[in-house]
């Protein structure tokens, strides 16, 4: 029911809807041929981030932050804010460009269509669904970001005798 538990889960939904699109990573060091695979899922951070631009494609889903509140004579209600962070490379600008639409609007439209991840966890759409490629010139890299604000189950107070 917490927010560790929220990232874990858009971990497994980002993996299960995007792992099809099969995409080129940058020559390292010794690779004779272009080497090709999914998106890696990361939660918070990249595991070595000065390794940022050897490690695309990948998404990155981070917490920004947490609401607990209880408004005068309603329930408890907690929210989260989540960005995701995508990177894909490719040598073709256009073809890198429309590479990480096509990864953003997959999740995006699944997260439109399913509204509940995890059984608990609601995508609040009255805050709405925010994405923004980068406009930066960084190819052959191109990034973007999407930000969600999610409905959590609210914790249950714990109401002591002495109260």
């Amino acid at each position: 029911m917490n927010r560790i538990t929220l990232l874990e889960q858009l971990k497994i939904v980002t993996k299960e809807v995007t792992g099809d699109i099969i995409m080129p990573v940058r020559l390292q060091k010794g690779d004779t041929e272009q080497g090709y695979r999914a998106a890696e899922v990361y939660l918070m951070r990249l595991k070595d981030s000065s390794s940022a631009q050897k490690k695309a494609p990948y998404i990155i889903h981070q917490l920004i932050t947490g609401r607990d509140i209880q408004p005068s004579g309603e329930n408890v209600s907690a929210s989260a804010v989540v960005r995701s962070i995508f990177c894909v490379y490719n040598d073709d600008e256009e073809e890198g460009s429309l590479m990480l639409v096509n990864l953003m609007e997959r999740l995006r439209i699944h997260l439109l269509e399913q509204v509940v991840i995890g059984r608990q966890f609601e995508l609040d759409l009255t805050v709405g669904l925010e994405t923004l490629i980068y406009p930066d010139d960084i190819a052959p890299y191109y990034a973007g970001e999407m930000v969600s604000t999610w409905k959590l189950p609210a914790v249950t107070r714990e109401v002591s005798q002495w109260l």
